[in-house]
């Protein structure tokens, strides 16, 4: 089989040769665990802050990710069956073998199954438990045509939202925020629609200090991510520094919070039921394992809308 590892830890943004190709053999289950064909596994820009990480991959090892895949075989007390998909996150190679714990099945509700692989329990988390949107009120998502981005908006729709506003450096993405990914209106990235009641933050940097002087008394932040620092060449990806305005946070009393769905239990479930059948899931879907060094470079360059899905 085939996988990818890291040829390289990188320096500045990564880059396709950063990664290699490598032909395994496939692996052995052993007990409590399951092997699986996988079929799908997503490119997505918090690379760059694994690969610079102190816990993350070194030159040698395998990526993973959120993955989707066919069960080959597993325990005859697991409840999974030959042939059956599941969700797991041991992506970036052919086969993988998974304990029994962290194979999920997917939702059989659901009209496409890759909708899995959308970043959905988050936004939804962030939108519910964070910052709780509220019918009528005007929504901005910073980074809005990004992998969070594209769905955020549809969701705080869902949830009653009056306004939904996103931030784009592109033209291009734009245009499909507008037509496809459900914005009312679209700002240059670095600014912020006037009045806004909710921010759901995926870029940090001048996106956040422009939300903060145009919130209104009483808003509430939703911090998801901070692609101001990830995506940026000069910094090392781990950090997002940004200078604010801490008197504009006390006087109109804004609430800011950070929100990762990690460890809410009960945010994946919820999600599924209530939304995920209800959203179009904006995604490129590139063919073959090959191409995932590439995918990850263009990934950071923001060359792609929505999320980006590998196709084993």
């Amino acid at each position: 089989m085939r996988e990818i590892r890291v040829a390289a830890l990188p320096h500045g943004l990564p880059r396709a040769d950063d990664l290699a190709v490598a032909e395994v053999p496939i692996p052995v289950a052993g007990a409590g665990e399951v092997l699986v064909r996988n079929r799908y596994f997503t490119v997505f820009a918090a690379l760059r802050t694994l690969l610079a990480g102190m816990s993350g991959p070194r030159a040698g090892d395998t990526l993973f990710g959120p993955a989707l895949g066919e069960v080959v075989s597993a325990p005859s007390d697991s409840g999974l069956r030959a042939g059956d998909l599941v969700e797991h996150l041991l992506g970036w190679r052919e086969y993988a073998v998974v304990p029994v714990g962290s194979c999920l099945p997917l939702d059989e509700r659901l009209p496409d199954p890759l909708v899995h692989l959308a970043q959905g329990a988050t936004a939804y988390g962030a939108l519910t438990r964070a910052v709780q949107v509220r019918p009528g009120e005007t929504v901005f998502v910073s980074g809005g045509a990004g992998s969070l981005g594209s769905i955020a908006g549809q969701v705080a729709r869902l949830l009653g939202a009056g306004r939904v506003v996103g931030s784009t450096g592109s033209p291009w993405k734009a245009e499909r925020m507008l037509t496809e990914f459900g914005y009312d209106e679209v700002v240059p990235r670095g600014s912020a629609p006037e009045q806004v009641d909710v921010l759901f933050d995926t870029v940090g940097g001048d996106d956040l200090r422009a939300a903060i002087a145009a919130a209104r008394p009483g808003a509430r932040f939703a911090l998801v991510g901070a692609l101001s620092g990830q995506l940026s060449a000069s910094g090392p990806g781990t950090t997002a520094p940004v200078e604010i305005d801490s008197f504009a946070l006390v006087l109109k009393q804004i609430a800011v919070t950070g929100y990762s769905s990690m460890g809410d239990h009960a945010v994946r479930g919820e999600w599924l039921t209530r939304i995920a059948g209800r959203i179009h899931f904006p995604h490129e879907r590139i063919g073959g394992i090959a191409a995932a060094p590439q995918a990850m470079q263009d990934v950071l360059a923001g060359r792609y809308a929505g999320t980006v899905i590998i196709e084993v």
